[in-house]
């Protein structure tokens, strides 16, 4: 299934991502996902959790992909 996600500002960072999401419960369940090498952003594993991730990046996590989108307005 993928998960449209409206981007405001800039960026998100990937744990807030993860949280904002509902796949993790909690910051620290980001973080150790992120850390176990369970994420993908754009195809390749990253381990950055505090990555900035802009629209038009996805995400892969857990079965689900998350597209990133500018928030319209």
């Amino acid at each position: 299934m993928t998960i449209e996600f409206a981007v405001r500002g800039d960026y998100i960072q990937l744990d807030q991502l993860l949280k904002a999401t509902g796949l993790c419960d909690s910051g620290g369940a980001a973080h150790a996902a992120i850390a176990a090498g369970q994420v993908r952003v754009d195809g390749a594993v990253d381990t950055r959790k505090r990555a900035k991730m802009h629209p038009g990046q996805r995400v892969d996590f857990a079965g689900e992909s998350i597209r990133l989108m500018a928030e319209a307005g």
